[in-house]
């Protein structure tokens, strides 16, 4: 047969997978293979045995060319095979040997001597190294060594910043804490082309720098567009409404907690992808702050039948928010025995994110064991969160000074102006003032506490029992009135809760200290 009769036949394998027909594919491959014996016409024939889910056959053909372990290419799509088959200790034994330091840095490989077999017709490819430091990261962490996964997925993402796949896998599974995420992308070495690539990681990465930084991040991306070449519709005008970026947007207000805001921009984002995982989490934190009740059964049906296999800890253990919400659940019913063990396995299989150890601490909290709430080390520096909650253990230990310190780190760290979520913290900060006799100070913070939200009657018992402290009865009768006057049915009930507890555990509303507690005799106050 003529070469250029071949050529034919190679594009229609070409076409048969483009077009998703794979048996036509493995067919014409097989004949185009048997024709030429040429190694790029054998891997071609492999590809689409894999393509057609025909993993054992696909294996035993690249296993059995003379090429397999001379070539990555071959190599590669051989431990993709035993990746499929779950055969993950020779999928890493395929892969070769080699080691990765804690920097992500590859060395003492025995590939260097290696060939690579090109690809026509494409002009920007990952880079092999990557993708088979990234197949060796999953493969450890199907294997739990989550410790090694890191390490390989900070190789595969350093070796090619196009491996998006390997920084999702860092982020998602909370592998990485705030500081060693962004020292990772300061390390990425991005093409020329690549600006606006590096700004949109940037915005995927955990937000708890102050509302001018992240809001700048995002302004970085769309900025591109002054950049790049003349044309009527730039690359970069196309991402300022593309839904990933803003379903990071969406993720930023709810952390920010401005619900409101974020239910608004979510349900326009699946209004026009109503599949975008990521946005329908976050979709439905923000209903539950909101107390959007169908909306969150609408969704949990929705769902239930899109998503059978996924997001439940025994179907997906690598999902975050099922673990913590696990914890939470016992936790609410005061199985602290039961809520322990989901936060600690939560801390083991995310060491990068900073909730479960935050929970942890937060039990100790609930059990008055306030010495191991202490020592509950945090991963995360930023969050405000982290800060209120150390004041709180502070107080309950009567470390005043302390619990002020604290509480005021809290609110220079709340990454936007003060909204209501952070009218516990005021009132937090106001008691402990209380405490140390600092009544002017006390008075002012339970004043900017109102100026936050009005509804909260353990605001004005404060206020009205530090004027009454001060001898101010006058002041304080009329706070006592407005106190007694209020519906506290469900406002005691449920805050009362929360103090009990050491706050909520959504990540988000805090706890109040002395709240209903607060009216009492100036005797006991003195004590």
């Amino acid at each position: 047969m003529r070469e250029e009769e071949i050529e034919k036949l190679r594009g229609v394998v070409r076409d048969c997978v483009s077009k998703h027909l794979y048996s036509s594919a493995i067919f014409f491959a097989d004949k185009v293979a048997a024709l030429t014996s040429d190694p790029a016409d054998v891997y071609m024939q492999a590809q689409a045995l894999f393509l057609g889910r025909h993993y054992r056959r696909a294996f035993h053909l690249l296993n059995a060319s003379k090429i397999v372990l001379r070539d990555l290419r071959f190599r590669y799509l051989a431990a993709k095979c035993l990746e499929e088959l779950k055969e993950w200790d020779q999928c890493l034994s395929m892969l070769g040997d080699a080691k990765v330091d804690e920097d992500g840095n590859v060395y003492d490989t025995k590939d260097s001597n290696v060939m690579y077999l090109d690809k026509d017709g494409e002009d920007r490819e990952i880079n092999i190294s990557s993708a088979i430091c990234f197949l060796r990261g999953k493969a450890y962490e199907a294997l739990e060594n989550r410790a090694q996964a890191r390490l390989w997925y900070k190789a595969a993402i350093k070796a090619d910043p196009l491996c998006y796949e390997a920084l999702e896998c860092l982020i998602e599974n909370h592998m990485l804490t705030c500081e060693q995420e962004t020292s990772l992308l300061s390390s990425l070495e991005f093409g020329s082309e690549d600006g606006w690539l590096s700004s949109f990681y940037s915005c995927l990465i955990k937000k708890y720098d102050k509302e001018n930084v992240v809001e700048a991040k995002f302004r970085e991306i769309e900025k591109e567009k002054c950049d790049s070449v003349h044309s009527s519709l730039s690359f970069s005008h196309s991402l300022k409404n593309n839904t990933d970026l803003l379903a990071c947007k969406a993720e930023y207000y709810h952390q920010c907690g401005e619900y409101q805001k974020c239910f608004e921009l979510t349900s326009v984002l699946l209004e026009k992808d109503p599949f975008h995982l990521k946005c329908t989490l976050v979709h439905l934190a923000a209903a539950m702050e909101l107390g959007h009740s169908n909306e969150l059964y609408l969704m949990a049906c929705n769902l239930v039948k899109d998503y059978p296999q996924n997001k439940a800890t025994n179907l997906d253990g690598t999902f975050a928010p099922a673990w913590i919400g696990y914890g939470n659940a016992f936790a609410a019913q005061e199985e602290g025995d039961q809520a322990m063990l989901g936060y600690r396995t939560a801390a083991r299989l995310f060491p990068g994110c900073h909730l479960p150890t935050l929970y942890i601490g937060m039990e100790y909290m609930r059990t008055h064991s306030f010495k191991l709430a202490e020592q509950a080390k945090t991963i995360c520096p930023s969050d405000p969160l982290v800060y209120n909650e150390l004041g709180v253990v502070a107080y309950h230990m009567k470390e005043y000074n302390k619990a002020v310190w604290w509480f005021e780190k809290t609110l220079a760290h709340i990454p936007s102006s003060l909204s209501e979520m952070s009218e516990p913290t005021v009132v937090n900060l106001a008691h402990a003032y209380r405490k140390l006799k600092m009544y002017h100070e006390a008075i002012s913070c339970y004043e900017r506490a109102l100026t936050l939200s009005n509804r909260s009657l353990s605001t004005y018992a404060g206020l009205a029992y530090t004027y009454h402290l001060q001898d101010n009865f006058s002041a304080a009768i009329t706070y006592y009135h407005k106190f007694s006057d209020g519906d506290d049915t469900n406002d005691r009930s449920v805050r009362q809760q929360t103090w009990e507890n050491g706050g909520e555990r959504n990540g988000s509303l805090w706890v109040q200290l002395d709240g209903g507690n607060a009216v009492g005799s100036p005797r006991e106050e003195e004590d």
